[in-house]
């Protein structure tokens, strides 16, 4: 794991937004209570080729845009979850299951093939990445600042969805240190953390463990209220590109 200080990217030129705007798009519904069912998911229990995981569902982050292809496949002695985006962006998500004060910790595994030429997660117009871990949360809007609503009301008219109250993502990115926190160019609601994309990184399965309650409350200066959905996206809308890369086992733990 990557244990750089955290630090502040620099903020991309304010362009239409993207993932911020449509994300709204994969909350699922009707929610479960919190941790009905334990949290994670264990790719490696199923066969190759198997359907996705009962519970999970691809959901465009666009409507209308391509789709990323999410496929059981074997690596090595273990199956994983194998991502193709090919112009497309679509999350793997499931239902927010995860009760932060019994399990605030994340550990998962992922590999990506290379970068993505072009990226750059400071600017909407190439805000793409190979791998994400998402993390979408419900809380009150009218506590928020004159500024964040703004924000926010323009996302919704870039995308034509609302957007959740919080947004922390954890990302593969080679244009910021790992460490960074990279604010969406137009809403300071949605936020991702950079724990990947060092020289040598591609193409190596790389396993990671981040505190989600601590990071949101260090990014968004509140504690954290209740997890609506979460799940997996690999993209290249924006950049028109193509990327593969790998998830494992993805676990939910008591802390620190």
């Amino acid at each position: 794991m990557h244990t750089s200080p955290i630090t502040r990217a620099r903020k991309g030129t304010p362009r239409p937004v993207r993932v911020a705007a449509c994300v709204a798009l994969l909350v699922l519904s009707p929610l479960l209570p919190a941790q009905v069912e334990k949290p994670g998911i264990a790719f490696s229990a199923a066969e190759p080729g198997a359907p996705l995981p009962a519970g999970w569902k691809n959901l465009p982050v666009v409507k209308g845009k391509a789709m990323t292809q999410y496929t059981l496949v074997r690596d090595g002695q273990t199956t994983v979850l194998q991502a193709d985006a090919e112009h497309s962006a679509s999350a793997l998500m499931h239902e927010g299951n995860i009760d932060l004060a019994r399990t605030p910790v994340v550990a998962w595994r992922w590999k990506a093939a290379a970068p993505i030429k072009g990226a750059d997660n400071s600017v909407a117009a190439k805000e793409d990445a190979p791998a994400r871990l998402v993390f979408l949360f419900d809380g009150d809007k009218s506590k928020l600042s004159l500024r964040d609503r703004a924000g926010m009301g323009l996302a919704k008219i870039a995308g034509g969805e609302d957007i959740p109250y919080a947004t922390l993502m954890y990302i593969w990115s080679t244009t910021a240190p790992p460490g960074s926190v990279i604010p969406n160019p137009r809403t300071g609601r949605v936020q991702m953390i950079v724990v990947s994309g060092q020289p040598g990184d591609s193409g190596e399965w790389q396993s990671l463990r981040r505190n989600i309650a601590q990071d949101y409350e260090m990014v968004f200066h509140e504690k954290p209220g209740r997890i609506t959905a979460w799940g997996l996206l690999t993209d290249t809308d924006n950049t028109g590109s193509v990327a593969r890369a790998w998830y494992g086992d993805i676990q939910f733990l008591g802390g620190p």
